[in-house]
């Protein structure tokens, strides 16, 4: 299949467009003026507020005046992640798509499709003149990746409209009615360094090759956490053989990734150094084994390295004690059988980063009960608070109740039904959607997210479905058509 072929040809071409502009997270400047100029140069009604969201709004198409506003929402900024041996700048290049069987993915680096193709659906929409719809806002927010600060800076006069479609879900077929809350937890160590031991051998373990993913939408998938098995390793050792220091440690880049990659760098007793290097290997054939299924392709190697300081005994025992403890994973699943089983509550360690004089670890936790959400950044915090770190929580954001009731839902699900012929999934999500923001804003607004088949979201490996954005767009037109009248 040629690039050319893609279906529906309108959607497809403005999301090349869009991979052609830099839109990092926080750095999204280049994409606002894009959409701006975009909007103005159609002669659409176009707004900028003064946290960056774009607004542009059309207007219904002749018979379609008196029907509900629609608006269609999502979120202009993509995770920038790479493969290490890969040169890009994601301030400055364009990503670069190319089709591989079913799915279009990219050359060693994040899609963007998360939510690139969302946006690519609203301006096509907008630029489209043989689509019957009654009045739509299209709504482009900035800076969901990290932190939802868009949809959190967004006043509650700049929508609108009645209904609220969010296109920012990653399973074609599956209509999300409810999503998670969270906060990012951070944990600091300050710490002081200095000569290794007399007659120390240095050594660097590294890991990669793990899948990583979602740090919400798949943390019940089982797969291996690389801080988790890097933390590991360095508890079993030190609970075996005296003398080992800790140099370094690095892994993981951003709050919503499993952590895929990392290394440690350890001063070791130059006589247990070959006990080490053993039970390295020893430890990588029992963590391929144990996550054989999710996990297939790790990469496991030890290495001698340059002598460098290193970190105070005591402060790099009691960081590595609180790895080993601290929760992560799944903690609570959802009681409430609506939503089939959905994870209610989790945490995930998503990076530690080593300096000259401190540790730093970014961790994040999700839950759909506020309380719970509550008790899990405290369980974080508890464990390395007892460790001796300093502790924050941020605010972070509300969950999205599912509504009892609605409208929308009922038009989606008999839309996908007619036009498929079988019932679409209503469930929760266990990741963030800016939903959640919106229902606080917006206490009246009418909400569903669905959207096209995406894998491999914030990493490498994000690769979108091809057919299911034919589906997802065929979906959205249909029930534009069959928006009810707005009532007097």
């Amino acid at each position: 299949m040629n690039k050319r072929d893609l279906k529906p040809q309108s959607v497809f071409e403005q999301f090349a467009r869009i991979n052609e502009i830099p839109r990092p997270s926080k750095h999204e400047e280049k994409m606002i003026a894009y959409l701006q100029k975009w909007g103005e140069d159609h002669h659409l009604d176009t707004r900028v507020d003064e946290t960056g969201n774009v607004i542009i709004r059309k207007p219904a198409t002749p018979g379609y005046e008196n029907r509900k506003t629609v608006i269609l929402q999502s979120h202009m900024d993509m995770v920038c992640d790479k493969l290490v041996d890969v040169e890009f700048d994601f301030d400055r290049d364009a990503i670069k798509t190319y089709i591989d069987g079913e799915w279009l993915t990219a050359e060693g680096t994040t899609l963007g499709a998360d939510d690139g193709i969302g946006c690519a659906m609203e301006l096509a929409l907008l630029d489209a003149n043989d689509i019957e719809h009654g009045p739509i806002e299209c709504v482009f927010t900035r800076d969901e990746e990290t932190g939802l600060t868009g949809a959190e800076g967004m006043k509650s006069d700049f929508m609108t409209g009645d209904y609220l479609i969010n296109l920012d879900s990653e399973d074609e077929g599956e209509i999300f009615v409810s999503c998670a809350g969270g906060r990012n937890t951070t944990a600091h160590f300050d710490i002081t360094r200095a000569k290794a031991n007399d007659g120390a051998f240095f050594l660097k373990g590294s890991l990669k090759g793990l899948n990583g993913g979602h740090s919400g939408d798949d943390i019940n998938k089982k797969r291996a956490n690389a801080i988790k098995l890097l933390g590991r390793f360095l508890y079993q050792e030190m609970q075996r053989y005296e003398g080992i220091q800790l140099a370094q440690f690095h892994s993981g880049k951003l709050h919503n990734a499993i952590p895929r990659d990392g290394y440690f760098v350890i001063a070791v007793p130059n006589e247990k150094k070959e006990n080490i290097r053993a039970d390295w290997n020893v430890f990588a054939t029992d963590v391929q084994d144990e996550f054989h299924v999710t996990d297939n392709a790790m990469v496991f190697n030890m290495e001698s390295c340059d002598a460098e300081p290193v970190i105070d005994d005591n402060v790099a025992c009691r960081f590595v004690f609180a790895l080993q403890g601290v929760d992560n994973g799944i903690y609570a699943i959802c009681q409430d059988e609506a939503l089939g089983g959905m994870v209610e509550t989790s945490s995930n360690i998503a990076s530690v980063h080593t300096s000259e004089t401190a540790i730093d670890i970014l961790s994040s936790q999700r839950s759909n009960v506020m309380s719970n959400l509550d008790n899990m950044c405290a369980t974080f915090a508890a464990t390395f608070r007892l460790a001796g770190a300093q502790v924050v929580s941020s605010d972070g954001y509300p969950a999205w109740k599912m509504r009892q009731n609605s409208e929308l839902q009922k038009i989606v699900v008999d839309s996908y039904q007619k036009l498929f012929g079988k019932q679409p999934i209503v469930r929760g999500i266990h990741a963030g959607l800016e939903c959640g923001l919106f229902s606080e804003r917006y206490p009246n607004l009418d909400m569903v997210s669905f959207g096209p088949t995406l894998r491999g979201v914030h990493t490498p490996d994000e690769r979108l479905l091809i057919s299911t954005v034919q589906m997802v767009w065929d979906h959205l037109l249909d029930v534009l058509k069959n928006i009810p009248a707005a009532t007097v």
